[in-house]
């Protein structure tokens, strides 16, 4: 900040230093003349015009593309000593002589013009090349008069005074330009990536390609020649097209910043800013020589854009808008003094911008960098809450689940007590009730066989109940083993051989509910087998799939009416095969009894849950 300053101040006071009579001569009268083509390599000897330095020949001559030649002469009193020389402007290239000698030139002179026009030239005369007397300065100037060709003063003294009249001058002519340009860069850089990492906030991006065109743009004032393009026109309008996409895209960051969008006027923008670029390419050689019928829409736009977020600023009066409003406002007014610089209403050889620009540069990358550290304070904090939120809302759902599963628990156990008194009164309850009506009407001399057969049923239905409720979990294979030991030694009682097929009924668990109606069908089907069919003879078999279960009863005995799975009354009318198309119902299973030839088959085709 310091160096800005001092560079600054010196830059100054330099015309002051120069105008030293003792030390430094500073000529600002000298004599022009324009010349025939570009390939002039000597100048006319008529047509010499008095003007004064600096001199833009534009304004004497206008529409002259080509060669001037200056003439400026001076006294010199002693050849002793070496004599600096000090040529404050030339645009765009130049050769230089001292009295005949040719000291300096530059490496095109023609199209493409070498770009020498932002820094002094310097020289150091040694004696030989002096005069006792009058000298002359012969200087041919190529340039192109849209771009502002001329000549500037000429200083002649001390080397040393000189000597650090050109490191001030060129500290702020070419290498703030350069660190400028380095900033500038850096910065865009810096918030694209930002801007490539999160890509909904469009602030950083818009910012980053303000900072690339501004970058451009800022070449002008220190590349050297026109490359990579073939013409000086070309390079002109490609470097005012980088002029107005910056203006654009810095208008656009700024409507960002303040969270606004205009859909159709940015559309407006971008197509413009994208227009000029290819027109650039078209046709440079109106693009560039007419360039201000551009720009300066551009640079009145940006003024508007500027002072509206100024005004905006100072209306919401938060920190940040304050802050990013007064890095706007330094370049504001600095541009001044450069837009008169540039449209020649001031004769200058150099544009003060870059001489704050890096400041405002930093200035608006710490204003983004406040935005993005904000902004993951607000991400970080809301993570936080989200933690304390999910933490409660788990606390909560944990809670609510414990209080849900003791529900259910609460509810299986009534539902598992309400089946069991179900059973207990359909089953168990039917069967004593039956009993203990056959032993009212029974004769006094009731056979003792029969009441042991009536208290054996009782205590074999009792038994299911038990086997099937006894476990919380047991397969299927499990509870089939008591039943199937009860049914064969009472079918042997009777002579029926039984012969069992069971596949596939490891592991698979139907819950107690479930388990019990079909133990209690298949039960009720074997019974029934046992008292009416006459069977000599009865297969029992039980498949199950991933899908279903098939359960099969067939006898080879006198059979029994055929039924169906609507719910009618049987033919036989007998309770048990009611029990059985009840059960079978509350199983959501297929149920069907077929009688045969060869005697009856039970079936029954039941889906498994998964």
């Amino acid at each position: 900040m310091i160096r800005l300053l001092c560079a600054f101040v010196l830059a100054v006071l330099a015309n002051l230093a120069w105008a030293a009579p003792q030390q430094v001569v500073t000529i600002e009268q000298a004599e022009a003349v324009r010349a025939q083509g570009w390939d002039a390599t000597q100048p006319p000897a008529t047509g010499w015009v008095p003007v004064k330095l600096m001199d833009v020949w534009s304004d004497r001559w206008p529409g002259h593309d080509g060669v001037v030649w200056y003439r400026v002469h001076w006294d010199q009193q002693g050849e002793s000593e070496p004599v600096a020389l000090l040529l404050d402007y030339t645009c765009s290239a130049a050769e230089v002589r001292l009295n005949g000698s040719v000291i300096d030139r530059d490496a095109s002179l023609v199209e493409p013009l070498s770009r020498k026009w932002h820094v002094p030239r310097y020289y150091i005369v040694q004696a030989p090349m002096l005069k006792q007397g009058r000298n002359e300065l012969l200087v041919r100037v190529s340039g192109m008069s849209p771009y502002a060709p001329g000549f500037g003063t000429v200083s002649v003294g001390d080397p040393a005074t000189l000597k650090a009249s050109y490191e001030d001058a060129i500290f702020v002519r070419r290498d703030m330009q350069v660190f400028d340009f380095t900033v500038g860069i850096v910065m865009a850089s810096l918030f694209g990536l930002f801007w490539l990492l999160r890509r909904r906030d469009t602030t950083y991006g818009w910012y980053a390609l303000s900072g690339l065109f501004g970058g451009l743009y800022g070449s002008n004032y220190i590349v050297n020649s026109p490359w990579p393009f073939p013409t000086t026109n070309m390079w002109q309008s490609f470097n005012a097209g980088c002029f107005v996409a910056m203006v654009v895209a810095h208008s656009l960051f700024l409507a960002r910043y303040c969270d606004r969008r205009w859909p159709r006027i940015e559309r407006v923008l971008l197509a413009i800013a994208g227009l000029i670029f290819v027109l650039a390419l078209v046709i440079p050689d109106w693009m560039g020589p007419q360039r201000n019928v551009y720009l300066l829409p551009a640079i009145f736009y940006v003024y508007a854009a500027n002072v509206a977020f100024i005004v905006y600023a100072l209306r919401k009066r938060r920190s940040d808008y304050l802050v990013l409003a007064a890095c706007v406002s330094v370049p504001l007014v600095m541009s001044f003094h450069d837009l008169a610089v540039y449209l020649c209403w001031m004769k200058a050889s150099s544009y003060l911008g870059a001489l704050l620009s890096p400041l405002t540069i930093l200035g608006m990358g710490f204003v983004l960098a406040y935005r993005f550290a904000k902004t993951m304070e607000r991400v970080e904090g809301f993570n936080a809450e989200l933690t304390r939120e999910v933490h409660s809302a788990t606390s909560q759902l944990a809670e609510t689940m414990s209080q849900q599963h003791a529900l259910e628990l609460a509810h299986s156990r009534a539902g598992e007590r309400l089946q069991l008194v179900r059973d207990l009164h359909d089953g168990f309850g039917g069967t004593l009730v039956g009993a203990i009506a056959e032993l009212k009407q029974a004769p006094e001399g009731m056979p003792k066989a029969r009441v042991i057969g009536i208290l054996s049923e009782m205590r074999d239905d009792l038994r299911l109940v038990i086997d099937s409720t006894a476990r919380e979990h047991a397969d299927l294979a499990e509870l089939l083993v008591p039943l199937r030991h009860r049914a064969t030694r009472l079918l042997e009682a009777a002579d029926i051989e039984d012969h069992w097929s069971l596949h596939g009924l490891e592991g698979v668990d139907l819950g107690t509910a479930r388990s019990l109606d079909l133990l209690r069908l298949l039960q009720e089907a074997l019974t029934n087998v046992f008292k009416h069919s006459q069977a000599r003879r009865v297969d029992v078999t039980l498949e199950c799939t991933a899908e279903s279960l098939r359960m099969q009863v067939r006898d080879d005995g006198i059979g029994i009416a055929a039924v169906k799975t609507e719910p009618q009354k049987n033919s036989e009318g007998g309770t048990g095969m009611a029990s059985m198309r009840t059960r079978a119902q509350r199983l959501g299973a297929a149920f069907d009894v077929v009688r045969g030839e060869h005697g009856t088959a039970i079936n029954l085709l039941m889906p498994l849950m998964p």
